[in-house]
């Protein structure tokens, strides 16, 4: 990596992001594990979440 490469100290910039307004979002196809989108753990939690909503629901 170039030292024009690197980011400098307290230039973060977020990722590019889709859409307007309310329905603004990242963009999933620029994401990568720099982004910090790495998260093993996300379908389990998800699913967990779930079933415990449903629980509470009834």
């Amino acid at each position: 990596m170039d030292d024009d490469d690197r980011p400098q100290p307290g230039a973060a910039k977020p990722p590019p992001t889709l859409g307007e307004g309310c329905v603004r979002r990242y963009d999933p196809d620029t994401l990568s594990d720099e982004d910090g989108t790495e998260f093993e753990g996300a379908e389990a939690l998800w699913q967990r979440t779930q079933r415990e909503q449903q629980r509470s629901d009834k």
